[in-house]
């Protein structure tokens, strides 16, 4: 059965991934009620981090349009933890709630920059239904040296 959403998501040339597997005692994602929490995503592409390290403006730092990059592809590992959840992304009714984890230099202030990577992804596949609160945030350190980490919360129907 052809999806909505998907067919979206190819016009934009991408693929929805198979979900990744969970790096530690963790489910990708979990459904309460009408909402669908994800699990921090990171930027995974067919199991292999595309990039490590900070994001910053230094010599051998991830740079802030390359972690925009990565953001997005966050954004789609959450859309393939979803859509193992519930079966279709054509049942997502809102993204409510969007949290980007950004590995930052201490100079580096571009965070809520990288954080429009999964952003602007998700208003582009999901239209009005793609607007959401966001938080983004500079840590010092993410999993397996990933430069971003972000979360989802998606109200979804039956």
């Amino acid at each position: 059965m052809s999806s909505v959403i998907e067919d979206r998501i190819r016009e934009l040339g991408f693929e929805v991934p198979e979900v990744a597997a969970a790096v530690a005692a963790y489910v990708p994602a979990l459904r309460e009620g009408d909402y669908v929490y994800t699990s921090g995503q990171l930027p995974f592409v067919a199991g292999k981090l595309p990039v490590t390290g900070k994001v910053g403006n230094g010599e051998g730092q991830v740079s802030a349009e390359k972690a925009e990059e990565m953001a997005q592809l966050c954004a789609l590992n959450a859309l393939a933890a979803v859509r193992g959840l519930v079966g279709s992304l054509d049942k997502v009714a809102q993204v409510v709630k969007v949290t980007a984890f950004v590995a930052s230099d201490p100079e580096f202030t571009g965070q809520p920059g990288v954080a429009n990577g999964a952003s602007v992804f998700l208003g582009r596949v999901f239209g009005d239904s793609g607007i959401h609160a966001r938080s983004a945030v500079g840590v010092s350190v993410l999993p397996l040296d990933a430069p971003v980490e972000v979360e989802f919360i998606f109200r979804v129907t039956d």
